[in-house]
């Protein structure tokens, strides 16, 4: 596949030496932000549950010329997760960034959604960051030195119709993202967030309008500038996630075409 000419020209390899792990790098955000960080120097461990999804993404890389090595990994499963991080950090070295981009979510009324969309959506989008944050940080405080970059959404910073699950996992998110800037704060470790507007990537599709929704929601979150581009999102989580943001941790930049402003 040919890559986008966006990132095959970087403003700096700001991640020479370094390894990074990006999950949901199969598609969208996820195979944009392994694609950027790569081009920009890093080794970089792609996570995914669809393997045929990070066989592209690896192909991409490689015409690249970058450094990436593929893991199917589901990241609500905290023994697989384990077990992935330790396998990146012996095949690739300790892993400096990471970046939490994989994340499920649908448009449903609240109070027809059944519990187990709702604890699914839930356990990839918050638990799934939380494991792998907590998988990551055993490399990264010894000795210390990392960056992660969880991506949240405008939905966990307004009110979204439709959304009450993705709202609440995304709010969580953010949340998370600052409990734990403070607490690693001056131990080497900054956690941010970027919070994306509406992006035109494979997710998007499962945002369809509910049977008898109301279309004025949906204006209501949508940008005037349109959709944005995944690679524009990988921008922003490059931006974090390297060293020209060393006194930043626990921002939430949303990228989102002003929708919050």
């Amino acid at each position: 596949m040919s890559p986008d000419p966006a990132v095959v020209t970087p403003p700096a390899r700001r991640f020479d030496g370094k390894t990074a792990i990006v999950t949901g790098a199969g598609s969208g955000i996820g195979r944009a932000t392994a694609i950027r960080l790569a081009v920009e120097g890093a080794s970089v461990a792609c996570l995914d549950v669809v393997p045929d999804n990070l066989d592209e993404t690896v192909e991409a890389l490689s015409i690249l010329g970058g450094n990436a090595v593929a893991y199917r990994c589901d990241v609500t499963d905290e023994a697989v997760v384990h077990e992935t991080v330790t396998e990146v950090a012996s095949a690739l070295g300790r892993p400096e960034v990471l970046c939490n981009v994989a994340g499920i979510g649908t448009f449903a009324h609240t109070a027809e959604m059944p519990l187990a969309s709702w604890e699914r959506i839930l356990a990839v989008n918050l638990t799934g960051t939380f494991l792998m944050t907590k998988a990551a940080l055993a490399y990264m405080l010894e000795p210390p030195g990392g960056s992660i970059v969880n991506i949240a959404s405008t939905a966990g910073l307004m009110g979204s119709a439709y959304s009450a699950a993705y709202a609440a996992s995304k709010g969580g998110v953010i949340m998370f993202t600052k409990a734990l800037a403070i607490e690693y704060a001056g131990r080497g470790v900054r956690i941010n967030a970027v919070a994306p507007g509406g992006v035109d990537t494979p997710l998007l599709g499962s945002f369809s309008l509910p049977e008898g929704g109301d279309m004025k929601h949906i204006h209501r979150i949508t940008s005037r500038m349109g959709f944005c581009t995944p690679d524009q999102i990988a921008a922003a989580i490059a931006f974090l996630a390297s060293e020209e943001s060393a006194y930043t941790t626990g921002a939430v930049l949303a990228v989102d075409g002003g929708i919050t402003a």
